[in-house]
């Protein structure tokens, strides 16, 4: 599956999952990718453990969807908590991403043509060495999966990602998009 024309990625999880630093991450490698992109962030009042959702729409062409869209061609759920939104508004010929380590996959119903795609992100950050990378660990199974961007450019772009007080975690931050890049292969 190879994602080209406009696709509208809908990211969403609770806070401390690291869902607005990926969905920074997939805007910032599609400019490096030398497509469009429109990014727009919604999170709640609390920092951890509130709503958090983002999307990320990227373009060949100048980007027609506004920056909240109807209707996504993927979603990556990272928590079962806030899903059943996001869910109404994937397309029927979209993509699911589930991170198996806190949503059941069994309670998800995906319409006939979404493609599934259900690994346990947070575990495999874990195990990686950054728990909370676990959205990294599904934007590069994503890119994998569809070639919505390249492997590669995710991993020049989280250099320019995390802020200047989470450098530390820049080297395994990377691992994290590869691991998930290699969950794909």
């Amino acid at each position: 599956m190879t994602a080209t024309g406009e696709r509208e990625v809908l990211l969403t999880g609770i806070g401390g999952q690291g869902v607005q630093l990926a969905a920074r991450v997939l805007a910032e490698a599609a400019i490096l990718d030398g497509r469009e992109v429109q990014l727009f962030a919604s999170y709640g009042g609390m920092m951890r453990g509130g709503n958090t959702d983002a999307t990320v729409v990227i373009a060949d062409d100048p980007v027609d969807a506004p920056p909240v869209v109807a209707k996504a061609w993927a979603v990556l759920g990272i928590h079962a908590a806030h899903l059943a939104d996001p869910l109404t508004r994937l397309r029927d010929d979209g993509v699911l991403l589930l991170n198996t380590t806190v949503v059941d996959p069994d309670e998800i119903d995906t319409p006939e043509g979404v493609t599934r795609i259900e690994h346990a992100v947070s575990t495999i950050a874990q195990e990686v060495g950054n728990p909370m990378a676990g959205s990294l660990v599904a934007i590069g199974a994503l890119a994998a999966a569809t070639g919505i961007v390249a492997v590669d450019s995710l991993a020049s772009a989280m250099a320019d990602a995390l802020p200047p007080y989470r450098r530390q975690h820049a080297e395994t931050s990377v691992a994290a998009i590869r691991a998930g890049a290699e969950l794909a292969a």
